[in-house]
């Protein structure tokens, strides 16, 4: 039996067709591993992201640590997919012939007939969960038809493309037979979702039904777009238990001359209203929402209207990046990017630490309450697990100590929170 060696990097959407041609190997009758530490395999499958500069780099880094491991006899092929594969085909295959194949963002499948290996027929949905048995992930769509300046998704992606809502469902129930019991929903906008298929927007109903699946526990919610938002989406939110009050929308900024120059169609009064009506429609809602500092233009007043915004909007989930320009994109072809790199450092050091303690006061207010909490793994002293406010890996955890008894991974407890430390709870587990 043959070892294909898996290595996602990027997003969790790129995850999930790791996911998928992982369960067609195996069908195949490969054993596949994934991200392993020490791979052993005569295949290594890469999945790439080119999303920004720094994971492209990372991207190249590892196709040429796996070319070296095939110089030295320890890889018998290796093969790359995934987005910047899809974007830069023709300069990678000129520039690393070493890899004996090269597959996009879409025809990734196209490997398994090259390797003359074909999957078992019925298999339904076969994929191979990389998460632990109890989570994953649900990619309801591909591409995305907003036309934001520094974005290059668009041109990786291609336009909006939703699956059926038969298809995703049928996924789901597949998924808690199982035993996964939390899905986390994604792409690169899902407020479109439905909007190519059925004229309208679609996410509502979707996100209904799939609560309506006997078994699923948690559904959340991530890369929400602030322009048109399917207000019925806060209804679903809140008449369901097992819709997590947790809502993913990326924002961008807060300065109606940066919004503009983005192309983010939204002023800063029609994104504070939005925020007003999530947060009064859904009491109790965590906002989980990504800035920029350090676009093209961007002045020392623009900066300051984004650092009072954040003070004013207290999300309980920020992340923060500084603009790196892409190639092919509206802000590399029409604007100077002439905010210096120290100073778009410095923007956003300063706005992180600003979110640090927004995110202690949130923490802090913590303290007292009884939560769910998910039991994600054991990690020395301690279970570590999640609340229907956090999604796995980049939101802050709960810790309950292993003196408080046995607890079951994958399992739900009420926990009382009793303490804090940086981003993260401490819990006793309500017996």
């Amino acid at each position: 039996m043959k070892t294909v060696d898996f290595i996602s990097l990027g997003c969790s959407k790129n995850l999930v067709d790791s996911e998928m041609l992982m369960g067609m190997f195996e069908a195949a009758g490969y054993s596949v591993t994934h991200d392993s530490d020490a791979p052993q395999g005569d295949i290594v499958v890469i999945n790439t992201c080119g999303f920004i500069a720094d994971a492209k780099e990372e991207s190249i880094n590892t196709i040429l640590e796996q070319v070296e491991r095939k110089h030295r006899g320890e890889v018998e092929r290796l093969y790359v997919m995934g987005c910047l594969s899809e974007r830069y085909l023709a300069d990678l295959e000129q520039e690393i012939p070493e890899v004996d194949g090269w597959y996009g963002k879409f025809n990734y499948k196209q490997l398994l007939d090259d390797l003359k290996t074909h999957p078992l027929e019925g298999l339904g949905w076969a994929r191979h969960l990389t998460t632990p048995s109890h989570y994953t992930y649900i990619k309801i769509s591909e591409g995305c038809d907003r036309t934001c300046a520094y974005c290059a998704i668009p041109l990786i992606t291609g336009r909006h493309k939703s699956r059926t809502m038969e298809d995703i469902l049928d996924e789901v129930k597949a998924l808690v037979k199982r035993g996964v019991k939390e899905f986390n929903v994604i792409a690169q906008e899902l407020t479109y979702y439905g909007v190519d298929l059925y004229g309208e927007q679609k996410i509502a109903e979707l996100v209904e039904r799939m609560a309506d699946i006997e078994g699923v526990r948690w559904i959340r919610l991530h890369y929400a777009y602030p322009t048109h938002f399917p207000w019925d989406l806060l209804r679903v939110m809140r008449e369901k238990d097992n819709v997590c009050k947790y809502l993913d929308i990326a924002l961008q900024h807060a300065s109606d001359n940066m919004l503009s120059r983005m192309r983010r169609n939204i002023t800063d009064q029609e994104t504070r209203t939005m925020i007003e009506r999530i947060r009064k429609e859904v009491p109790g809602i965590t906002l989980r929402t990504t800035l920029m500092v350090g676009f093209p233009g961007e002045t020392d007043e623009n900066y300051q209207q984004l650092l009072d915004f954040t003070r004013w909007a207290h999300f309980e989930r920020m992340g923060a990046f500084a603009y790196s320009e892409e190639e092919g994109t509206y802000a590399a072809e029409h604007y100077e990017d002439n905010v210096p790199e120290e100073v778009k450092q410095q923007r956003l050091d300063r706005l992180m630490r600003l979110q640090q303690r927004i995110a202690t006061e949130v923490a802090e207010s913590r303290v007292g309450q009884t939560m769910t909490v998910v039991v994600d793994r054991l990690e020395g002293d301690y279970y570590i697990g999640r609340t229907e406010y956090s999604s796995p890996e980049v939101d802050p955890e709960v810790l309950i100590p292993v003196s408080e008894g046995h607890l079951n991974i994958g399992e739900f407890y009420d926990v009382t929170i009793y303490d804090y430390e940086a981003f993260d709870l401490f819990g006793k587990i309500n017996f």
